[in-house]
Formats: structure tokens, sequence, C-alpha cells
């Protein structure tokens, strides 16, 4: 499988940080935010990576990342997005990279504690369809939300992947989430994902949504979950970007393996 890191987008919640260079590029704790997705690929396995970068520090990822060799890479592939299209408008920017294959995507903002080595092999069995990876948080009504069936809100404590738990629809941003759990920056696609990008209209921010391609996926009955293992965060706010070099600092992440 292939990994795609989305590193583009304004930053503009990190104004004025982000005047100056791309938020991917902030310290979180004792390393450049854009390490952490990087890791969390490489300790799942995956070596053949492309970075989605936009704005006007795009260059400035090459000065820092270079081929990868830090990481013990080859090579890295990398791709531009102008403007601010939404999360899927960037991933679309990588169908001549996954050439066919199926790829996990990270968010480059999206910071974990542990790996996502078994769920990319689960994902490498399924035979078609996606993949997300979930996490209860205090506040999801900033994410997008999955409502469960019923049987899967009976079931919940008992956890993914039982027979019977099912994701119904991603709600995006709910004022009135309808479960605890978030949709964190982490999916698994089969090659099918940029057809249905095709097929997306923006939403009323003017974006093409991720959690459009989702509920596609979900539509179909083709979609899987899991948890993650250890915390989750995302970077992309001042306080949440506090709250990863915290956590960084007092618990350690996608240390490399």
């Amino acid at each position: 499988m292939k990994g795609i890191i989305l590193a583009g987008g304004l930053g503009t919640r990190l104004f004025p940080l982000t005047k100056v260079t791309n938020k991917h590029l902030l310290p979180v704790y004792n390393k450049p935010m854009i390490y952490y997705p990087i890791e969390a690929l490489i300790n799942a396995g995956i070596r053949d990576i492309l970075i989605v970068t936009g704005g006007s520090s795009a260059g400035d990822f090459l000065k820092l990342i270079g081929n990868g060799k830090e990481f013990g890479l080859k090579h890295v592939n990398y791709t531009y997005q102008e403007g601010e299209g939404g999360i899927a408008q960037a991933l679309g920017l990588a169908e001549f990279f996954a050439d066919n294959d199926k790829i996990v995507v990270v968010l480059g903002d999206n910071i974990i504690e542990k790996n996502i080595k078994r769920q990319v092999e689960d994902f490498e069995k399924q035979k078609k369809g996606a993949k997300i990876l979930l996490q209860k948080v205090k506040d999801p009504q900033r994410f997008g939300v999955p409502v469960f069936s019923k049987i899967a809100r009976e079931q919940e404590s008992r956890g993914a992947g039982e027979e019977g738990n099912k994701i119904i629809k991603i709600e995006e941003k709910p004022k009135e989430p309808k479960s605890d759990f978030a949709v964190t920056g982490i999916y698994m696609y089969d090659s099918r994902v940029f057809d249905i990008i095709k097929t997306l209209k923006p939403s009323d921010r003017g974006e093409l949504e991720i959690t459009d391609v989702n509920n596609n996926y979900i539509e179909k009955s083709e979609m899987t979950y899991d948890i993650l293992d250890g915390w989750w965060t995302d970077a992309g706010t001042f306080d949440s970007l506090l709250y990863a070099s915290k956590m960084v600092a007092e618990t350690g992440a996608n240390k490399m393996k």
C-alpha cells in the first residue's frame, strides 16, 4: 500500500503563526508537526509516501524532508494543492501516485501515541471499500462524528469490529453529536476513492468534503472501522497544538520503530 499525507491549506486557525509558514512545519514539542504522520506511516510498514502541500512555504518541505533519508526512506514524493479546496480535493491530486493501489491517508496535523500497523494489515486483507479509525473525545462536535446503528450503540462498549457494529452515516461537526467518537484524520481507501471524489460537489464552505467520500462508502456498505490504540489529537488550533506538545512531552508519540 501507499501512504499519502495531506499537508496543504492555509492554516487560518493558527494565524498569525501561519502567515510566515505552513502549519505542518510548526513544532510539536521537539519535532516539526509533519514528522508525526510520516512516522505513523513508516511504523505501519509503508515506505512509498506522497506529501500534498500548498501555500507559499511549500518549498520548505523539500528543505526539511528532502528524499526522506532521515526516516530511512529512499524517496519522498510531493505535489501541490492550490488554495483551500478541501481535504477531498487535496486527496484527488494523489490519483497519479496511487496508481490503482490501496492507500492510507493521514492528515498532516494528526498525531497518535502508538501506531496503526494492525489496522493497516487488516485493511490489506479487506477485499474492497474503505476503513476509518475512530477515537473517543470530549468534544466530538469539532469533528466528523459516526452515527451507529441501534445494535452498535448497544454493543459500543464491546469494541469495534463486532458483528452488528455498523456506522450508518457520518455527521460533520454536529451541534448535538450522536456518539462520543470522532473520525480521526486517518483514512484507508481502495482505488475507487478517486472516482467518488470526481462526483462530489462543493459544500457550503466551498470545499470538497472527506465526510462525503466516507458516506459514499457507507451507503454502499463498504466501510469498516476500528478504534485507535492510545491517545490521538489533531494540532490545528492553538489549544490542540498545545495539548499535542504536552502529550508528546509526557508520553511520547510515534517513535520510530
